[in-house]
């Protein structure tokens, strides 16, 4: 179990420092995306071949076909994501971002018939009130910001990365991983050929924030993150998985000097605290111990 455990973390705190990588690369925000997936993709092809791991997904095509569909979420999620970044900073498009898993939350009574308790709702109403607060200061402005905007529709995207995924129930481990890096890849690679096509310049400083975020925190991230949860209580998973917003705030307060307001943080403390009280029914959790 402490293997896994340790691998999963690892994991999670890459992909906490996302934000802060790109914004070390003078590229545009899908350019950014296009050449994450790229290397990333290639990296656990690369992988999953010297392992000689089994490709059993062709069992189910019609799974194959969701994970496809999960992986294209994926690609639109982070250039949204990526586009919020460099709109209004790392921490807030971080919070955005993270709302995507109390969406799913609410669909669930609909997609996959879980109850809808109150504890569920308390959690997202905490986490609507949150962002209301973090993005206080442009709502009074009459406006909310494009990068909000670019916020909310990655939280979408990931809504809908998840549901997929969840559907593809036979599809699992590094297969998966691989099947979904590939569709986003492709799915981000037409959207960039079709909008400015692939006259990307890469500058000298770009190379090693670009190979890092692409092989270490996509690659290696992937890798780490699908190998492992299948091994650790889904409890573990969902409370650790807090880790990676958690983790983004940090980082952009240290290294980015970015900083939050006291209302800001009030909000994202209801958007962290609300997501994890919406996700962990007492209930479930007194079972647990």
């Amino acid at each position: 179990m402490k293997k896994p455990y340790i691998k999963y973390l690892a994991a999670l705190i890459m992909f906490g420092s996302n934000g802060i990588i790109a914004k070390q690369i003078a590229l545009g925000s899908y350019e950014i995306v296009l050449t994450r997936t790229l290397i990333g993709s290639v990296f656990l092809v690369l992988i999953f071949l010297l392992t000689k791991q089994k490709v059993t997904s062709l069992k189910n095509r019609t799974h194959v076909i969701l994970v496809v569909c999960s992986g294209a979420a994926m690609g639109i999620s982070w250039m949204f994501l990526y586009e919020a970044y460099a709109q209004m900073g790392v921490s807030i498009a971080s919070l955005a971002y993270y709302c995507g898993p109390v969406l799913v939350m609410m669909l669930s009574p609909v997609l996959f018939r879980e109850k809808l308790t109150w504890v569920k709702i308390s959690g997202f109403l905490a986490v609507i009130i949150g962002m209301l607060l973090v993005n206080q200061s442009a709502l009074m402005g009459g406006k909310a910001s494009w990068g909000l905007v670019f916020g909310v529709l990655s939280a979408v995207m990931y809504a809908f990365m998840v549901v997929l995924n969840k559907k593809a129930a036979s599809v699992t481990g590094l297969e998966n991983s691989v099947i979904q890096l590939i569709a986003s890849f492709m799915t981000v690679a037409v959207f960039v050929g079709l909008k400015e096509g692939f006259n990307i310049s890469i500058e000298p400083g770009s190379v090693l924030p670009i190979l890092v975020l692409g092989v270490i925190n996509t690659g290696l991230g992937c890798y780490l993150y699908f190998s492992s949860i299948g091994k650790l209580p889904v409890q573990t998973v969902a409370v650790c998985g807090y880790l990676e917003p958690l983790s983004a705030l940090i980082f952009s307060a240290v290294f980015l000097m970015e900083k939050l307001e006291l209302i800001q943080i009030s909000g994202a403390v209801l958007i962290l605290g609300g997501a994890a009280f919406g996700a962990f029914p007492r209930k479930a959790m007194n079972n647990e111990k």
